[in-house]
Formats: C-alpha cells, structure tokens, sequence
C-alpha cells in the first residue's frame, strides 16, 4: 500500500457497473485521483465460479499494487462474496472496500415487511450475503430474483430497452403481488436501470442504491488511514478496461462521460 496521501484509490468492478460506485466516490471526493478498472474480458462474474472470480480478483489487486494505489474498492457485489475475505488475507498491507447488498437498511425503514432483493447467482451464495441476512433480517421476507440477462444488457448501454424492462418485469411483478416496500439493488450494474425499475415499480416502492454508502465507507478509512488527500478538488479519474476501450468509451459517453479509455494486460498496459 502506498503511504503518500496523493497516491490514487482504485475501483474495479467485472465492467461498468463499478462505475455507479465511482460516481459517488468523485461527489464526495472530487480532490481524488481516482484508477477505475472494468474487467471486461470476463465480464459478467455473475455466472462464474466463486474461484475464478477469486482468482481475477486477485491478478486485479496485484496490478492496482504496482501502480501505487492508497485503497482498493471492489466495486462489484460478486467479486466481494466471492473475493472480498479471501483480498483481506493475502494482502493485508492496502485496505479494501467492498459491497454489502443493503439489507440491513431496507430491514429497517421496510414498512410491508417484505423486501426485494436483485442479485447474481454468486452474491446469492457468498458468505457476505447470507452473514447480512442473519444478522439484519430477522422478521423481514426478502424475496430474490438473479434477473438472468440484466447485466449483459446494462453492458451493451440497453438502459431502457424492451429486453431490460422484460427481464425487469418478470423479476418485480410477483414481488410486487406479494407486497414488496422496498428494492435492494444487490449489483453494481443495476443503478443504471433505476428510472426503469422506479417506472416499474411506483412511486410508493424504495429503491435503495448502495453507492453513497460505499463512499461514505471509503472516507471513513481514508480518514482512518491518513490518506485523504489535502486539495478540495481537482482529481483525476483513469479509465482502463481489459475488454475493448470502443465498449467502456461507449458507455462512459452514454452516461456523459467524455474520457479516454486504456486498455490493459497484467504487467504492461497496451
């Protein structure tokens, strides 16, 4: 872990989701120098196994390492159930911040009793989620759905497209029959889609997006840490990909991001 409090926060995600946490990291931080990273080569995690997100987890810490980063965000709810504990351990000179399914509030302000939970097959299963449900759950039906499809949607900029709002629709409509007050996005693609979801579901359903929270997470261990960085704003925000550069530019301009993409291999970017 670099010391040096001008040294960047890396952010990585399986591809443009992670970029719904960064958004909220540069609001809060605009003095920030920022490395985001979509794995696009793999994406999506969601349906790979808990190993082989590990093990990507892992090659993506290693290369954040080299480049000097201060905090590592795993900005994706597969890769911190899958890899998240496993980080900690094998590299415990860097501090990491992962992504908790917001159960815990919705348990709280839910006044139905009964909370939607959207995830990937993987979160589903991690010990993250299932350790969250025990201790914030008790007396709350959550009812899940791993909305098959969504994300490779969200990948190809399909934001409000007839197939998103389809696979949407299947996953809502019998949440929304048995009752449902409240919606925990349990991926970091799916912010993308909340105006769809908001349409989907009405006014009177809350849709809680993780983001914010993240980055409150990230300044507290700044803070505790040293490393916040002085400048009030000013930060910069590298944008790498291990896919194609054409598919993150693309989906950066779709969200009124107008930055230049890197394309990078472990041990030289290209």
């Amino acid at each position: 872990m670099s010391n040096n409090n001008t040294a960047p926060i890396a952010v990585f995600d399986s591809g443009v989701g992670g970029l719904s946490v960064l958004r909220a990291i540069q609001q809060q931080f605009p003095g920030e120098d920022i490395l985001f990273l979509a794995d696009q080569a793999h994406v999506p995690y969601g349906s790979r196994s808990l190993e082989e997100v590990r093990q990507f987890s892992e090659e993506i810490t290693r290369y954040f390492l080299a480049q000097g980063a201060k905090l590592i965000v795993v900005a994706c709810n597969t890769a911190s159930a899958a890899a998240l504990y496993h980080l900690r351990e094998v590299f415990p000179q860097i501090p990491f911040v992962g992504m908790e399914p917001a159960v815990k509030p919705a348990a709280e302000h839910t006044l139905s009793g009964i909370v939607g939970v959207l995830a990937t097959p993987a979160t589903f299963q991690g010990e993250l989620y299932n350790s969250v449900v025990e201790r914030f759950a008790d007396g709350v039906s959550l009812m899940q759905d791993t909305c098959v499809g969504l994300v490779e949607q969200i990948e190809a900029g399909n934001l409000d497209g007839g197939e998103s709002r389809r696979i949407l629709e299947t996953a809502l409509s019998p949440m929304l029959s048995a009752g449902i007050d409240t919606v925990v996005l349990g991926c970091t693609h799916y912010p993308f889609v909340i105006p769809l979801i908001q349409e989907i579901v009405g006014p009177d359903v809350r849709v809680i997006d993780p983001a914010p929270a993240i980055a409150r997470q990230v300044g507290r261990l700044l803070e505790h840490h040293a490393l916040m960085r002085a400048r009030p704003d000013g930060g910069t925000t590298r944008y790498l990909t291990t896919g194609r550069e054409a598919a993150l530019r693309d989906f950066l301009k779709r969200i009124g991001v107008s930055e230049d993409v890197q394309r990078v291999t472990w041990g030289k970017e290209l």
